[in-house]
């Protein structure tokens, strides 16, 4: 079966119980009903994270992490094929932990049946994929959160309050840089024997069928476009969220982007993308610039944070501040000594994952929905779109399309 027919199949097969399942009953159980798919490496730790309601069904394509979270949850059902996982009509909630090609067909059926839905960052595998998941959430009317559990620290707080408090002033540009580098090679051209643990097929989940090879399974699938989106698909969530969320961006209105010659198959090396985000209010235009790999912002070591390995640099007229997960600093040092801090107003996090259970059980709000996790996707995914084009990319968000380049929309 190919991706299409796959996607049509899930799609007619679920959207029979459109706005109809839990989501239309009263919450009157003590503890959720949730369902995960993908149950190894980070899907652990979000099954963990989402522990404290009752786990009612597990799934996952490769036998061993399966089994060993099976083992801490003797009572959940347990799937090789996340559709029989969807198609229980006693769960509230599925969390989605797959490779990034799996989230979209995975979440769509599980919002189309009536669930609440978690899905890891990216939250789609393409452009297209990241708008029609969010205004499908927005129909259903679901309760839905993106897995940028950094989004939930207090630090990024703590940088949100400052940014608008003015500690650097109107900001005109960001750097955003991150170390991490997914990529490189070739498609392999062995053929070795599929494990006995694992289902290839189940795995490809309507991606365009190729033999199995341990390059891609469980961690490697990141450096193929294919299944992933390599560094910026992985990290750009994580990053670009913080300026997203201090600045208040709203789409861009171009993407450009370089790096090493495209390859067919695989991931760049490194990459840098510059995004261009209008005015939104009293805020200025600005540029969002990415770098990954081994190349990093020119203007680090004239401004003493060579020793920064990641992180998001805000450039304002009056200063500026760098961050990353856990710290963050403003200069130059003049600033710094009159700068003081604003009051914390946005209050702490319960825990990012406890956001979205407790959402769920007062039909509330989380703070990474789709409604903006959607966005943030969708611009993110078009530096790659732009990097594999190498054209500078006019957006037009209203349209959902580049304006200048057919063969950018082909990869949408």
């Amino acid at each position: 079966m190919n991706r299409r027919s796959f996607l049509a199949a899930t799609g007619a097969a679920a959207g029979a119980t459109l706005l109809a399942g839990p989501r239309a009953l009263a919450r009157r159980r003590d503890r959720l009903r949730i369902g995960v798919v993908g149950v190894g490496n980070r899907g652990a730790g979000n099954l963990a994270a989402v522990a404290h309601e009752e786990i009612a069904a597990l799934c996952d394509v490769d036998r061993r992490p399966l089994d060993q979270a099976a083992a801490r949850h003797p009572d959940a059902r347990t799937f090789r094929d996340w559709r029989d996982l969807v198609a229980m009509d006693t769960l509230d909630a599925v969390v989605v932990s797959t490779p990034d090609h799996a989230h979209f067909p995975i979440a769509k059926a599980a919002l189309e049946a009536g669930k609440d839905v978690y899905v890891e960052k990216p939250l789609t595998h393409t452009v297209s994929q990241a708008r029609e998941l969010r205004e499908l959430a927005s129909a259903v009317r679901a309760v839905t959160q993106m897995g940028t559990q950094i989004h939930a620290g207090a630090n990024y707080r703590r940088v949100v309050e400052a940014i608008r408090a003015g500690a650097v002033g109107p900001v005109r540009e960001v750097h955003v840089f991150c170390s991490k580098s997914w990529s490189g090679g070739e498609r392999p051209t062995e053929t070795p024997r599929v494990p006995e643990w694992l289902d290839w097929d189940l795995w490809l989940c309507g991606a365009p069928p190729r033999p199995y090879h341990s390059a891609y399974h469980p961690a490697g699938w990141r450096r193929f476009w294919a299944f992933g989106g390599g560094t910026l698909g992985d990290m750009g969530c994580h990053y670009l969220d913080l300026a997203w969320w201090a600045l208040d961006l709203t789409a861009p209105t171009s993407v450009d982007a370089k790096g090493p010659p495209p390859h067919e198959e695989t991931t760049p090396g490194w990459s840098i993308v510059d995004w261009e985000h209008p005015a939104n209010g009293a805020r200025p235009a600005c540029r969002v610039s990415w770098y990954d790999g081994a190349v990093r912002p020119a203007l680090l070591a004239p401004l003493g944070l060579a020793e920064w390995s990641n992180g998001v640099l805000f450039v304002g007229d009056d200063g500026w501040l760098v961050s990353d997960y856990d710290r963050h600093v403003v200069g130059p040092e003049a600033r710094a000594r009159t700068f003081t801090p604003p009051p914390p107003s946005i209050p702490d996090s319960i825990g990012h994952h406890r956001e979205w259970t407790e959402a769920i059980r007062g039909r509330g709000a989380t703070t990474c929905p789709f409604s903006s996790a959607g966005p943030l996707t969708e611009a993110v995914l078009l530096g790659n779109v732009a990097y594999r084009v190498g054209k500078r990319l006019a957006w037009d968000d209203a349209a959902g399309r580049v304006t200048n380049c057919e063969a950018a929309n082909a990869l949408l």
